[in-house]
């Protein structure tokens, strides 16, 4: 069975200046996701630790200093140009940023209409919008609130609902889900979870899930890959991984995350030291004497 898409022993070197080695983003990791079993695969770890290098590199944004990516078994850097659009529509991505991704000269629909103008996949305006709206209630959003307004007139969540939606409008088999929820309100992460998850339930579209938050990668991933200064330091099913955490820095993520105290009643009051400013001993004082000296 030939996978989706592969990792190959890939690793990656940023260039360095004069007489420097360059930084290692990523070192010698191997990945095999295949489309006959839709899942979703979270990888956590620090800043730096080579999260949206692997993403960039499976995109084709970046190619590889060794190893290879290679899609349905062929090197990205041989695709030809049918092989490479059938990638571009297989393969989608979620970015972090949900401000970024649009013009914010267009509406909403234009980046709706785009993708379905790329790939022929409306042939009147009409089965266009009947399409659009259906990725869209798929997501959680209603259609008369969302067309035809800007981008600025959303919400971070609905434009981050939206650009799943757009995804979705391909019918991918993978979807790049680089920090999907960083940017939005706590509220609203359980809801773009959620959708992830029924694309994958119900769309059968596996999900490369990137994320900080370890958290949220066991509520709603199967298997899981732990980075640590660009090597790969654990993976496997998420429920062996963080039961059973084998790495010392899984170990250190998992006691990193708070847990809350059953016992303790969030509406009990709580002692609060009263602070006076400035101090007693300092009153009288120029205020020029109690901030900070400028630096020179």
């Amino acid at each position: 069975m030939v996978p989706l898409i592969e990792a190959d022993d890939v690793s990656k070197r940023f260039p360095g200046g004069l007489m420097r080695e360059g930084a290692l983003a990523l070192a010698g990791l191997t990945l095999a996701i295949h489309a006959e079993n839709p899942s979703i695969i979270a990888v956590v770890g620090e800043s730096g630790a080579g999260k949206t290098t692997l993403a960039r590199l499976l995109l084709g944004v970046v190619e590889p200093s060794g190893g290879a990516i290679r899609y349905r078994g062929t090197d990205l850097r041989k695709l030809g140009r049918d092989e490479r659009r059938a990638f571009r529509r297989d393969v989608q991505a979620i970015f972090q940023d949900p401000y970024g991704v649009y013009n914010p000269f267009y509406r909403v629909d234009h980046v709706l209409r785009t993708p379905l103008r790329c790939f022929g996949l409306a042939s009147s305006r009409a089965q266009a919008q009947e399409l659009i709206g259906k990725a869209l209630r798929a997501v959680g959003l209603r259609p008369e609130e969302i067309l035809g307004r800007f981008p600025h007139q959303l919400s971070g969540g609905q434009r981050q609902r939206v650009m799943v939606a757009r995804a979705l409008l391909l019918a991918p088999k993978l979807i790049i889900a680089d920090e999907p929820v960083s940017m939005v309100d706590a509220s609203l992460r359980a809801t773009i979870l959620g959708s992830l998850r029924q694309l994958t339930d119900e769309h059968g579209i596996s999900v490369l899930y990137i994320t900080h938050d370890l958290a949220t990668a066991y509520q709603v991933s199967d298997s899981i890959l732990v980075l640590y200064r660009a090597h790969l330091a654990e993976a496997g099913a998420i429920e062996r991984v963080v039961s059973a955490p084998q790495h010392p820095y899984t170990q250190l993520l998992i006691s990193a995350i708070p847990r809350a105290e059953v016992t303790r009643d969030w509406l009990a009051p709580r002692r609060r030291r009263q602070w006076q400013w400035p101090h007693p001993h300092q009153r009288g004082l120029p205020l020029r004497r109690l901030l900070p000296a400028r630096p020179a």
